[in-house]
This record gives structure tokens, sequence and C-alpha cells, in this order.
């Protein structure tokens, strides 16, 4: 039986020019984790990472130079909110976050409903590809400790897979994970067990505990 740890990446920048890259506040995230990690002496046999600059930088500053893949990727969020999404105002405010997550409830539901889109990969093929990688890790030597860094997507696809969820299940689950957040699995060639979801022991402040 193997581990696999699944890490969120650390706070990004949703609403800059620039949002695939960690916030000074995600940097801090991924440090303070490394250092949980050492003070435990938490080793690991792979590091992966999807190719995104933010998920490939909380694995740097939090382990060490990850393996990468485009499979670990989230799902195109700007394409569903420029797809599936009504008109919507984001400009900045005190509520923005509160405006945003009122309007991409909706837009992914409907994203998730579609079957085939012409530019926007869909909810059935972004699923798809993060199990395609599940299975090429347990399809390697077993007992072994993986670490993953990535997105709240993937995380959720892989806790849906796990408590084998209902379709749904995957947005109560995408909503709650939090930045630079752990969540635990054991896995063999044909299962994967959820053991902890979302566990930030080592993001002892509160002000260092968001989800965007």
């Amino acid at each position: 039986m193997s581990t696999l740890t699944v890490v969120r990446h650390g706070q990004a920048r949703p609403f800059d020019s620039n949002p695939d890259q960690l916030s000074a506040l995600g940097e801090e995230q991924a440090r303070i984790l490394a250092e949980y990690w050492k003070r435990l002496g938490v080793t690991f046999d792979e590091v992966w990472s999807g190719s995104l600059q933010r998920q490939r930088q909380t694995a740097e500053l939090a382990f060490g130079a990850p393996q990468v893949s485009d499979d670990w990727n989230e799902y195109d969020a700007n394409g569903i909110l420029h797809n599936f999404a009504p008109p919507y105002d984001l400009e900045p405010g005190a509520d923005r976050n509160r405006k945003f997550q009122k309007v991409f409830e909706p837009a992914m539901l409907s994203w998730m409903a579609a079957e085939a889109h012409p530019s926007v990969e869909t909810w059935g093929a972004f699923r798809g590809r993060v199990l395609r990688a599940l299975r090429r890790l347990q399809d390697g030597p077993s007992n072994r400790n993986v670490v993953l860094f990535t997105s709240g997507g993937p995380v959720s696809v892989l806790v849906q897979a796990a408590i084998a969820g209902h379709e749904r299940s995957f947005l109560e689950i995408n909503w709650r994970v939090k930045n630079c957040s752990i969540t635990e699995f054991t896995f063999s060639r044909d299962r994967i067990s959820l053991d902890t979801f979302n566990a930030l022991p080592h993001l002892e402040r509160a002000e260092h505990r968001t989800f965007r």
C-alpha cells in the first residue's frame, strides 16, 4: 500500500493580470509547510505537480523540484466564467470574493451539464485526465510515499473517487478546499482510500487560512 499526500497550491492572484502565480501570502503558506515537514522529518519518494506556475511554485517552496504532468492542472476557470456564466461585474471591493462565488457556482453547474464545448475542456474530460494521472501513480511500484501539488479541482476529483461520491459532490468538495491544505490517501493498483481531507496543521494562524 502506498500513500498520496495532495497539497492545494498556496494563495494565488485570481483577479490579477497574471493570476497564475502565488501571492506573497501564498509563498508564505508554502514556506510554513516546508518548515512543518522539516520539523516532523517528513520525506517523500516522489514529488509531482501540475504544470501551472502556482502549482510548481508551491512544490518548489514546500519540498523541491517536482515531476510535472499537465494532467494535474486545474479546470479552465476563466473559460467556464466566459462561456457559462451570465453577465457579471467583479469590480474591486470588499465583497469581490462573495460576488465571484455567486457567479461561479451556477457557471460550474452549467459546465458540468455540458457534454461538449468548442473551446472549454468539458467536466467529463477534466475528470478523465485527473483519473488517468491517478492510474499512472497506481501502476507504479508499491509501498512508496508520493506528494502531489495541484489545485482544488483535482483534489476534489480524487476525494470524489475515493468516497464514490455522486457527481454533484465534486462541487461541494471543491468549495471547501483551502489554500495549501493537505489531503491524504492510501492507494494500491485497484483502490484509493481517503485518510484526511483539507487539513491545515501547519497553518496555525487564522490569517494564513484562505480559500482564494
